[in-house]
């Protein structure tokens, strides 16, 4: 009797990912949550600028809008040494190979600081880039990141993207950028 139970369960689930086959992993626009707690001693209207930056970068990415996409990196945004035009390449090559592109991002820490005078934004962040190959039509994770930091900094009146904390993979050569420090 347990024995048919647990069968029935296995033959449901397997039936659930047999019809999500070919599915797009999300298609909704930029999914961002805070976990709980976190930004509660931030003030408010920062919390609402770095949404609003956030959500304008996926809205260009979902436009495949590389120019639009640009205004979200800081002008000294550097990655291990990558820096706007290495990331400009990759968003290129990642448009000419994907569509229907969407991310996630889950921020689980918020601290906002001054160095030198310049306000900055550290988010520890844990999230995924979709896409869908243009030649298979299979959907695929195009990047992931667990407990990121993003740094950000205020340039211009808004908030931009000024780089990552987080390991680099040895065995990527210099010129090559891998799709990591998209966002």
């Amino acid at each position: 009797m347990k024995r048919n139970i647990v069968l029935k369960i296995i033959l449901f689930l397997a039936g659930i990912l047999i019809l999500t086959q070919g599915l797009s992993p999300i298609s909704v626009s930029a999914a961002i949550e805070f976990a709980p707690g976190v930004g509660a001693d931030a003030d408010q209207p920062v919390i609402k600028e770095l949404l609003a930056a956030f959500n304008e970068a996926e809205t260009a990415v979902k436009k495949a809008d590389l120019d639009a996409l640009m205004k979200f990196y800081a002008t000294d945004y550097n990655y291990h040494g990558l820096n706007r035009p290495d990331v400009r390449r990759v968003w290129d090559e990642v448009f000419v190979h994907y569509r229907d592109i969407s991310s996630s991002h889950v921020f689980t820490e918020l601290k906002l600081v001054r160095v030198d005078g310049v306000r900055m934004a550290h988010v520890t962040c844990t999230g995924w880039l979709y896409g869908t190959e243009k030649d298979t039509g299979k959907p695929i994770t195009i990047d992931s990141w667990v407990r990121e930091v993003h740094y950000l900094i205020k340039e211009e009146g808004v908030w931009r993207f000024l780089g990552n904390a987080g390991g680099a993979s040895d065995h990527v050569p210099a010129g090559s950028a891998p799709h990591h420090p998209l966002f």
